[in-house]
């Protein structure tokens, strides 16, 4: 029977990694081979499944993301961007699939990144979801085939435990209207507005952040012009979506060429 690419999930304890880690022990296509945690913290010795309250999963968690890597096919991580580079530079060293879903990663840190990617095969995007990477290329589609006279507007919606905005893929939404347009959305982007801020310039790609509640993501590009307007949407109710998409990362990954990748190249859109 052929062996199934290990799997080590980072920031165990979180959201994500908990939904990460059922996903993963829940397939019949990979196995959890770890299970990481920060120095320190107290699930670190324990069985990973009896930390989160369910079966044991025989899997330890560890403070020590070396030793797991080195015993796993791929890396999936959805933590911080401190945490991220640190962990790119082990998963290159093991040769294992780093799956970044991690946001708030600036350009700074995205060419960190670079050199990690020479040796290992790397797959980052804002949302893992298939329907949203559906959205974003439509809305690189959308934004190349109508002109200046339309605004583009990324309204995104998240719950209020949220720490960074605009979202990860509130941004990738931007990217491809920019990349659709034609100009790069670091001199177009318009990020904040408060006061009197005078009217819209044109040709800004604007963004509108809101944090409520316990909503998942909820995420329209608005394309708005003189009598009319073009909505482009997508809501999300599961996170499992974002981990469903990662596993599919990861498994992906196997066997590729090593570089940077994104969802569109997994999903083949």
């Amino acid at each position: 029977m052929e062996e199934l690419p290990g799997i080590v999930i980072t920031g165990a304890s979180g959201r994500m990694g908990q939904m990460l880690i059922k996903t993963v022990a829940e397939s019949d296509k990979a196995e959890l081979a770890g299970a990481v945690e920060r120095l320190g913290h107290e699930w670190v010795g324990r069985d990973v499944g009896e930390a989160m309250g369910i079966a044991p999963l025989g899997v330890m968690v560890t403070d020590d993301p070396l030793e797991a890597f080195a015993r796993a096919q791929a890396v999936i991580d959805f933590t911080t961007p401190t945490a991220t580079l640190e962990f790119a530079k082990l998963a290159a060293q093991a040769r294992a699939v780093h799956v970044i879903g991690t946001t708030g990663l600036t350009e700074e840190n995205i060419a960190q990144l670079k050199p990690c990617a020479r040796h290992a095969v790397i797959v980052r995007a804002g949302n893992m979801s298939l329907g949203l990477n559906l959205l974003t290329t439509l809305t690189r589609k959308v934004a190349a085939a109508l002109d200046e006279d339309f605004d583009i507007e990324v309204v995104e919606a998240h719950h209020h435990h949220k720490v960074d905005a605009p979202s990860g893929t509130a941004l990738m939404l931007g990217e491809a209207a920019a990349e659709g347009r034609g100009v790069s959305l670091a001199s177009a982007a318009d990020r904040a507005r408060d006061g009197i801020t005078g009217p819209r310039k044109r040709g800004d790609i604007g963004f509108s952040a809101i944090r409520g509640g316990d909503i998942v993501g909820e995420h329209d590009v608005m394309f708005a012009a003189a009598g009319e307007r073009v909505i482009l949407r997508h809501v999300a109710t599961d996170r499992n979506i974002f981990a469903r998409g990662a596993l599919r990362a990861a498994l992906w990954g196997q066997n590729r060429k090593p570089g940077e990748y994104d969802m569109i190249d997994v999903l083949g859109l």
